[in-house]
């Protein structure tokens, strides 16, 4: 079963996550996760572009070392950046201990090319799996986002037309909304996003990095 739209009672009992912004605006977060990765992220950026659009890339950090002239377009481009570790890891099976320097190392390679963070920088967790005691070591020196919508463009057995319309479908001003940078969401991902904003942008909304 796939689930798009987080519940509301989710929200509720894990209320120190930011899972959407409240908004009165016609305004979207666009997030994509795990680049920065060649011809994939230049392609989102490049549909960015074409609608005067901002979104927010959560990089893992290898990728950033892979691949920094991809991550400096990012940068040149605007767009808000978020840690998503160094190596993707998941935090429910990695030992605490591990899992902040693997954060750190992310960090640390984002200062190394370039990013000036703010006071509070963005932190999403790889598959949004956290444990208490990593949230509670992170959360003051991290602001830690998940979503309100994921459009599960990493599935590759999700038809392109049902993953259009359930990301229109569960989009709504203020939703943080999750896309994927990577090969393994690149068919879905080249199909949805430039439908998907020219649709909400047909309806005046407008996107913005977090």
């Amino acid at each position: 079963m796939r689930f798009y739209k987080t519940p509301q009672i989710l929200k509720k009992w894990f209320s120190g996550f930011t899972w959407d912004i409240a908004q009165a605006d016609k305004v979207i977060y666009l997030t994509f996760d795990d680049g920065p990765i060649p011809e994939v992220t230049e392609f989102v950026l490049a549909t960015l572009a074409t609608f005067a659009a901002k979104g927010t890339f959560f990089c893992v950090g290898d990728n950033i070392r892979k691949h920094p002239g991809v991550f400096k377009q990012i940068l040149a481009a605007g767009h808000s950046l978020g840690n998503h570790t160094f190596n993707h890891l998941k935090g429910w099976s990695t030992p605490t201990s591990q899992y902040l320097e693997n954060v750190a190392l992310c960090r640390q390679v984002m200062l190394e090319n370039g990013v000036d963070l703010p006071p509070k920088p963005l932190f999403r967790p790889p598959y949004g799996r956290i444990t208490t005691r990593q949230f509670k070591v992170l959360q003051p020196d991290y602001q830690i986002i998940m979503w309100d919508m994921l459009t599960n463009d990493y599935d590759k057995s999700l038809d392109q037309e049902v993953c259009l319309r359930k990301a229109i479908q569960y989009s709504q001003s203020g939703s943080i909304v999750v896309f994927h940078d990577s090969l393994k969401a690149e068919k879905n991902l080249r199909y949805v996003l430039p439908r998907y904003l020219a649709h909400f942008t047909a309806l005046g909304y407008r996107f913005e990095g977090l």
